[in-house]
């Protein structure tokens, strides 16, 4: 992914406090994601009418914008996810795979469509519409007319089959089963071989790229609740190492032949030029040089949430971590095994994020913690730098909704962190050291906001 400039990552959500309940709740039994429902898809025709959500406009004194079709046709890149699979580097790829036509393909199709069975296909129903209105929100089947006539209320519809979006577990886990993977339908090496770019993803980050075509006022946050950057982002962490950990546990992705699925590798540990020496020591990574390591940039992070929420539990957390990245060298064996322990710590420190409450306090702590091991040389590999770096913005954005920064276009931090953003703008142009250096300035402007 190449990392757009820092304005272009945000979006207007406010600031809200998450309560043990509501995370208790959002981490309960998960619904199934809107591809594996019993529903029929109906088709992204039937959301577009122009009294529903195809208006040219936003509706005035509208509790919906009514505009979100127009939204995604022409800002939403998940509009155009099929169309993707009919370019020339599409063919190519799917050429390396040995596939005819991408766009017929499944292992294509399960990513970018709305790749439901033949039999829950409505009569309106077109791959081509990439990943649309049900990709999402569910097959539209029974919900439909209740949300049509305006008198259900958010729950009605989410009984009545609509996928909760609205909650950061539930949304990150079906991000991720196109951005990572599942155990159906996982992104491979052999995919990114083929020439598939390389995959990456934060939910906050992600959530406010999309382009949001929702509005969180009051009437939002009292029917579907609210949380701030901050926690979506926590929740997204937790999620994206839930599910690299479940994958990683699995004999079969690292039973694969000579080597194990690469996918789980830091990708720049091999792909750069010969004459550019990038393996670096790092304290918290004990392997030698020219060791592969493991793609560790939301361990990393989490590392930093476990550190606030419970020093403790941080302690096991960099215990694990170092134990899995020696299991790496070890063999399958003793890879799931640090990966299972690391499982059992993950979830305690779910389970403490649960009454945790993200405060400003919190806020600055964690940027300043991410921003020193930064530059102690943490985040060399370029995930690493990635990953921090929305998180940055996450924490630093929570702050802004409270009055705490200015976030103004011309303003000094944000002109700090779109440096920071320039600095990963091309991934094979990286440089740590000037990854380093962006944060060295950032610090100097972050201690000067807070003095």
């Amino acid at each position: 992914m190449d990392v757009l400039s820092f304005e272009s990552f945000r979006s207007g959500f406010m600031s809200f406090m998450l309560s043990g309940v509501l995370f208790a709740q959002a981490f309960a039994d998960p619904p199934p994601f809107p591809v594996a429902g019993p529903d029929l898809h109906l088709g992204v025709a039937t959301c577009s009418g122009s009294t529903c959500h195809g208006a040219a406009e936003p509706f005035k004194d509208s509790p919906v914008l009514q505009n979100e079709f127009i939204t995604w046709q022409r800002e939403d890149r998940h509009a155009k996810a099929y169309d993707t699979l009919r370019t020339e580097e599409s063919g190519r790829i799917a050429r390396n795979l040995g596939i005819a036509e991408a766009h017929n393909a499944e292992i294509c199709l399960d990513c970018h469509a709305d790749n439901v069975a033949v039999d829950k296909r409505g009569k309106r129903f077109q791959l081509s519409d990439g990943v649309g209105c049900e990709s999402c929100h569910g097959g539209a089947q029974r919900y439909l007319g209740l949300h049509v006539s305006g008198q259900a209320s958010h729950q009605d519809n989410l009984n009545q089959g609509m996928y909760p979006t609205e909650k950061p577990v539930e949304r990150a886990r079906l991000c991720l089963s196109c951005h990572f993977g599942t155990n159906q339908k996982f992104v491979t090496h052999r995919i990114m071989g083929a020439g598939h770019p390389r995959m990456g993803f934060e939910l906050d980050t992600f959530t406010a790229i999309a382009p949001a075509h929702f509005r969180v006022d009051t009437d939002y946050q009292e029917r579907k609740g609210a949380w701030s950057d901050a926690q979506i982002w926590a929740i997204g962490q937790t999620i994206i190492v839930q599910e690299y950990l479940a994958q990683l546990s699995r004999p079969e992705r690292l039973n694969t032949g000579l080597f194990p699925e690469l996918v789980f590798f830091d990708c720049h540990a091999c792909h750069h030029p010969m004459d550019d020496k990038r393996w670096a020591a790092r304290a918290s990574v004990p392997l030698e040089p020219g060791s592969i390591r493991l793609n560790d940039s939301s361990l990393l992070m989490l590392r930093e949430i476990a550190q606030v929420v419970d020093p403790a539990l941080a302690k096991q957390w960099k215990l694990d971590v170092t134990a899995l990245h020696k299991a790496s060298s070890r063999g399958t064996d003793a890879i799931i095994a640090a990966a299972r322990q690391l499982q059992s710590t993950n979830s305690a420190l779910t389970a403490k994020l649960g009454g945790f409450t993200f405060s400003q306090k919190t806020a600055w702590t964690l940027i300043q913690n991410i921003v020193g091991e930064g530059m102690s040389g943490e985040y060399l590999d370029y995930g690493a730098a990635e990953q921090s770096l929305m998180a940055i913005d996450s924490l630093v954005n929570m702050l802004k909704q409270a009055g705490a920064v200015d976030l103004s276009e011309s303003s000094e931090l944000s002109v700090q962190l779109d440096s920071l953003y320039k600095a990963l703008e091309k991934e094979n142009t990286y440089r740590p050291s000037q990854y380093i250096d962006g944060l060295k300035n950032l610090k100097s402007v972050l201690s000067r906001k807070r003095a």
